[in-house]
């Protein structure tokens, strides 16, 4: 074999490492390939980064090579090393830190820029883009320091980074020149739909509205629009379109229009110089969306090894929204023109809407809102082109016009096509997974890693589902639904279920009958088993201390130098001079590294050693705050209208008595309550597991909260008038979540799987409501101060001894 040849790809995206994939696959020894990115992080995939932004994933689960997949293929990579010149005369690359590679065949993929409005003020501190990893930090640093954001643009990348931004807690309005939102995806009525779901979902909209300048000083503190209104913000994202990253081409010499200028070929104007991605101009059209350049890589790719193939013609598109909550597909060439005939059906009950464009008796386009379930299928009929007369009716109402029932999810996938086209984003074919099933392949995760399906914006996730339930050899159910942890394909309802209907009583018991995989369990099942164990049979079950957690065990949180803290309940965040003399003269005693406020308003003793453990609990003769394990942990106040003029109600009394009835209460996972006095909010009650806000006349219960890594702003439960509906709305709310929640699911996961209105439908029933709060009343009834308990227990008390030193090695 001769010397292989060398290619370089500028740019460490999508689009070019797909090509990439694809010449390693066809003609793997045929190239030494070097890669240059300019972001400092391994290929990832760009269309989740709204997931980042919104809690839902992290860096590591966006990559899709990491950098063990570039030194197994051979490939050299440079990371935040970004190209900064091209010799298509000596052929080789330069990069900023002055490394040079010699090249046979060069691919840009430079991609594109965030495009930013020329506007008055456009560079001031807190205006930025939404295009990469690095301006998600930024947000997510914003969100910490500020509460008001502005997203400028209403299309699909502008509500993707708006609904991030209400995830981390933020007050978000979307400005847009249009009358409504994503124009060129939507008609109108969808477009109407997705906005009233969206302001449901606490998005605010300025529609009709043109930015004219950003006021501020050093930084951005708001927007005022040409007709003469302002708008308050922090920060502003500018989400209004992209442009080709062409600035390298252009200093190189090739030829450049709004994009790189290629051929059929994804050839550029300078022989052995190719393009692809989001940089290229094919036929007077630059694509933004990823199938299409998928499309180009695999052409360009079969080009590079030398493997025969027509040349790329173009792409149809689609769009799928990924906005959650919110399901959004368009497809073709989708308005009214002439020529066109639409049919459309409207559903504002169930929030659904579909419409089909057909010209000369074809499919040309489609829109569907509420229900996507038929957009693959009707995306491969507008690819084909294939004659739909006389099957109009049939498309656009998922049933023969003749009448008969809708076909259900696993009829349809069954009479598709082999050919049909499962994941628009990498192409993948029916055919291609259903081979992948029967191959071996059992859960999603590892169709992916075969296939690429569901690899880029997830969409397709229930269709392959849907496949491998339908085609898997009997064991992919239980693949698919994964179980609680390894040890058991079973599932938290199925689990529950059995304990309930079998009087299962132990851990080893359930287990036992369940038959575990592994005998013995894991960390993730055991303490979960132990939970909903007593939560079953709060009477009964004798609560096994070896299956919790170490924080749990020790009734303290273990720190990274193997020190504990201690948080001593502080009823509301109201404590008295007796009390703090008590652990002021505590934390010298023992020589407390750290005395600290929390964020719950409560006094942490840091750096305590296990073995004096019992002994601070007892001189400080105060009850545990929990503050290490899944239970109540905090009820923040406020003033309220003790001191405070504008509190309308005691938030104080509320907040202790709230505190004082569900302390000692063991639930899924932590529970952080609040009370604010006003809707000023002081406490933060909108951003806990259950907020309490005084309005005059009553209280306002907010549920679902979350201010940790993934914030979620609070749902409104209820309005209600007295002290006491707040009591049995509160214990009815946490007795449903413990009787219905996965074990270390918090309430704002919980809130999403479950939905608001399924919760409301039972708590809004008085009787099942009462009977809620009865079953949390009695389960309340059996629980003792920890502390307490091993203070006056020598047997317990021995388990905080000081282990000899050989034996803290051996541990």
């Amino acid at each position: 074999m001769g010397e292989k040849k060398k290619l370089v790809l500028v740019g460490n995206g999508m689009a070019g490492m797909r090509t990439v994939e694809h010449v390693l696959k066809l003609a793997p020894d045929a190239y030494e390939i070097t890669v240059f990115g300019a972001e400092p992080h391994p290929n990832y995939n760009r269309i989740m980064l709204s997931s980042v932004l919104a809690g839902g994933s992290d860096m590591k689960e966006i990559v899709i090579n990491d950098l063990d997949w570039y030194a197994d293929n051979g490939i050299r990579l440079y990371t935040g090393d970004a190209v900064v010149k091209i010799d298509t005369m000596k052929k080789k690359v330069v990069s900023e830190s002055g490394v040079e590679a010699g090249y046979d065949a060069l691919i840009v993929a430079t991609g594109s820029n965030p495009f930013m409005l020329p506007l008055p003020g456009a560079n001031k501190e807190g205006v930025i883009g939404f295009r990469d990893i690095k301006d998600c930090h930024l947000m997510m640093e914003a969100s910490k320091k500020y509460k008001k954001a502005a997203v400028i643009g209403g299309g699909l990348l502008g509500l993707e980074a708006a609904r991030g931004l209400l995830h981390l807690g933020m007050d978000v309005s979307v400005i847009h020149i249009h009358s409504y939102l994503m124009e060129r995806q939507l008609d109108e009525p969808a477009a109407k739909m997705l906005q009233r779901e969206l302001e449901a979902q606490g998005m605010k909209f300025l529609m009709a509205k043109q930015t004219a300048a950003i006021r501020g000083g050093r930084r951005a503190d708001g927007l005022e629009f040409a007709d003469g209104s302002s708008l308050d913000a922090d920060l502003i994202v500018m989400a209004v379109g992209i442009k080709p990253n062409v600035e390298l081409a252009k200093s190189a010499g090739l030829q450049v229009n709004r994009g790189i200028v290629v051929n059929d070929f994804l050839e550029t104007s300078v022989p052995g110089v190719y393009a692809v991605g989001e940089c290229a101009e094919h036929r007077g059209i630059a694509y933004g969306l990823v199938a299409p350049l998928y499309e180009q890589g695999s052409v360009l790719a079969k080009r590079l090894a030398g493997v025969e193939t027509g040349g790329y013609t173009g792409s149809v598109t689609s769009t799928k929204l990924k906005v959650s909550g919110v399901d959004v597909f368009s497809a073709g060439y989708f308005m009214d023109a002439p020529g066109t005939r639409s049919m459309r059906i409207q559903d504002d009950l169930e929030g659904t809407y579909k419409k089909i464009v057909l010209q000369d008796d074809k499919l040309v386009g489609a829109v569907l809102f509420g229900d996507t379930s038929d957009g693959a299928s009707l995306f491969a009929k507008i690819k084909s082109g294939e004659s739909v007369a006389g099957k109009e009716k049939e498309l656009l109402l998922g049933f023969p016009a003749g009448g008969g029932a809708a076909a259900s999810p696993a009829a349809r996938l069954a009479a598709m096509a082999d050919d049909e086209i499962i994941c628009g984003c990498n192409g993948v074919s029916k055919g291609t997974i259903v081979n992948a099933v029967k191959d071996g392949c059992g859960t999603v995760g590892e169709i992916k890693a075969c296939t690429k399906a569901s690899g880029s914006c997830g969409g397709c996730k229930p269709l392959v589902e849907g496949l491998l339930e339908l085609y898997g050899d009997g064991t992919a159910g239980e693949s698919v639904k994964e179980g609680i942890c390894g040890c058991t394909s079973l599932g938290r309802d199925e689990i529950v279920e059995s304990i309930r209907a079998m009087s299962l009583k132990s851990v080893k018991e359930v287990m036992n009958v369940l038959e575990w995989r592994e005998p013995e369990g894991c960390s993730k099942c055991r303490p979960a088993l132990n939970y909903y164990l007593g939560m079953l049979w709060p009477t009964e079950y004798m609560d096994e201390k070896e299956s919790r957690f170490a924080n749990e065990r020790y009734h303290a949180n273990i720190q990274k130098d193997g020190t504990y803290s201690v948080v001593p309940r502080i009823y509301g965040g109201v404590t008295s001079p007796a009390d703090l003399k008590r652990i002021a003269a505590v934390a010298e005693k023992y020589d407390v590294p750290m005395v600290k406020f929390t964020g719950g308003q409560r006094i942490d003793l840091l750096g305590v050693k296990k073995e004096d453990l019992p002994k601070i609990w007892a001189e400080l003769d105060m009850p545990s705050g929990h503050a290490y394990g899944k239970a109540l942990r905090t009820v923040k106040t406020c003033v309220g209208s003790t001191f405070c003029r504008f509190g309308t109600q005691d938030s104080i009394g509320m907040g202790i008595a709230l505190e004082k009835a569900f302390e000692r209460l063991n639930t899924p996972g932590k529970v952080k309550l609040a009370v604010s006095g006003c809707p000023r909010n002081c406490a933060e009650a909108t951003i806990k597991d259950l907020g309490v806000v005084a309005i005059d006349g009553g209280w306002e219960l907010y549920v679902g909260g979350n201010g940790g890594v993934k914030v979620r702003a609070a749902d409104l439960l209820c309005t209600v008038k007295t002290e006491e509906e707040v009591m049995e709305w509160t214990a009815a709310y946490l007795q449903f979540y413990r009787e219905q929640a996965n074990w270390n699911e918090r309430t704002a996961q919980w809130v999403e799987r479950v939905g608001l209105e399924t919760i409301k439908a039972v708590l809004e029933n008085a009787e099942e409501r009462q009977a809620l709060a009865a079953r949390i009343e009695e389960t309340l009834s059996r629980t003792t101060d920890p502390w307490k308990e091993i203070i006056n227990s020598e047997e317990l008390r021995k388990n905080f001894e000081p282990l000899p030193s050989a034996e803290q090695v051996v541990g």
